[in-house]
């Protein structure tokens, strides 16, 4: 059963919080960051992006930029803009976009939760990005971003939840991306043994983003404990900040592909292989959004076309059965001899939430070939799949909204 415990956030102060939230690290690359930061010091890229402050050729993984990342956020903690709490609280933060919330508690899960298989991860993490996050951690002494977590809900919870929103939000603001960000906190002694015990009768959690930051809190909770002779297993080492919500209130957006070549096939010999395994039908670009499960659509040579497969049977491996992997094993591979999605420059993939529009872009530009949007994955089989203990294909879940980060850390010491 689950071990989630409050802790003594780090935190901005609310004159400081909407200057300070910023989008997570792995949103942005380092350009982009960098004009998102600029003419504001108080932005947390100066703290996950920290490459920003240093010149332009710098190598984003190298020691340099941890280093000036924690001198960063000692900079912010002395000039007042962070500061941490005198007390371990749960905190309750509350994303409202397009008029759709999802809550979630703020707290600290045991790493060792993460190796006994409690906490369920649906895909598989790269090496250099998971170093790139020990490092981070270890240099740092903090996690200064939560991982996004999701739990299948608890009447009861959500009661408890929803009773500690009745009160006045210490942060409350709109980002420029027009998501509303609220955050309570919850410091009642009898209220935080309360959400204690109920979670530790929830089963599992289920990592729905934040894979490699999963992986490398685990892997710095190890190496302390291994360093410690002392060690005990209650240190704040042994634990990292996690935003956990109820799986009924996430919303998993598609998460399309675009294809640079056609691997030497013309766009008429391309369609010519495509019509011996679906169903081919040009459409409007206001109809080309797929609307069900085993629906594609597909944008070539300046049309759209629906693509049905021919065989429409579902099936009983959860993997298997996600248009993903059926995308991939009717097109990608025999196809357009796309072998591995995570190491193949021909390939790139676009979330859902920019619009089928940005796909269509791609394709015009002449930087991509073809483009092919998918119908999203659902919550229930991102549960099952990682309940079965498989791993999804890359690049298959894409969350709306993003946590902002910034907004709370939480310190290993």
């Amino acid at each position: 059963m689950i071990n989630f415990k409050p802790f003594r956030a780090i935190r901005p102060s609310n004159d400081h919080v909407a200057q300070v939230a910023s989008q997570p690290y792995d949103v942005l690359n380092s350009e982009e960051a960098r004009l998102a930061a600029v003419n504001n010091e108080s932005s947390f890229l100066h703290v996950i992006k920290s490459e920003i402050d240093l010149p332009e050729n710098t190598n984003p993984y190298s020691e340099e930029v941890y280093l000036r990342a924690k001198e960063n956020f000692l900079s912010l903690i002395d000039a007042g803009v962070f500061s941490q709490d005198s007390k371990a609280c749960f905190y309750i933060y509350r994303l409202t976009m397009n008029n759709r919330s999802q809550t979630g508690l703020v707290g600290c899960c045991h790493f060792q939760q993460y190796y006994d298989g409690l906490i369920k991860k649906h895909e598989l993490t790269r090496t250099a990005k998971e170093n790139d996050r020990v490092r981070h951690v270890e240099v740092l002494d903090a996690n200064s971003e939560p991982v996004f977590f999701s739990y299948r809900g608890k009447p009861e919870l959500n009661a408890v939840i929803q009773n500690l929103q009745s009160n006045t939000p210490v942060y409350d603001f709109v980002a420029e991306d027009g998501v509303r960000h609220e955050l309570w906190i919850c410091s009642d002694d009898q209220i935080i043994e309360q959400i204690g015990r109920i979670f530790s009768e929830v089963p599992c959690l289920y990592v729905a983003d934040g894979h490699h930051r999963t992986a490398a809190a685990a892997r710095v909770g190890t190496r302390r404990s291994e360093a410690n002779l002392n060690h005990e297993g209650t240190e704040e080492y042994n634990y990292f900040m996690a935003v956990v919500f109820p799986d009924d209130q996430l919303e998993i957006f598609d998460y399309n592909r675009v294809v640079r070549d056609l691997n030497g096939l013309t766009p008429t010999e391309f369609i010519t292989l495509l019509k011996s395994k679906f169903v081919l039908e040009p459409i409007e670009f206001k109809k080309c959004k797929p609307s069900k499960i085993r629906e594609f659509a597909m944008y070539l040579d300046g049309q759209w076309y629906r693509l049905t497969p021919l065989d429409s049977s579902r099936n009983s491996n959860p993997v298997k059965d996600l248009d993903v992997t059926i995308l991939y094993e009717l097109v990608l591979n025999p196809i357009l001899n796309i072998k591995d999605l995570r190491k193949s420059d021909r390939i790139d993939f676009i979330g859902g939430i920019r619009g089928l529009d940005a796909l269509q872009v791609e394709v015009d530009s002449g930087k991509m070939a073809a483009a092919f949007a998918l119908f999203p994955v659902s919550m229930e089989q991102l549960l099952t799949i990682a309940d079965a203990g498989e791993i999804m294909p890359p690049k298959t879940t894409w969350f709306e909204p993003k946590l902002r980060s910034g907004l709370f850390v939480h310190s290993l010491l």
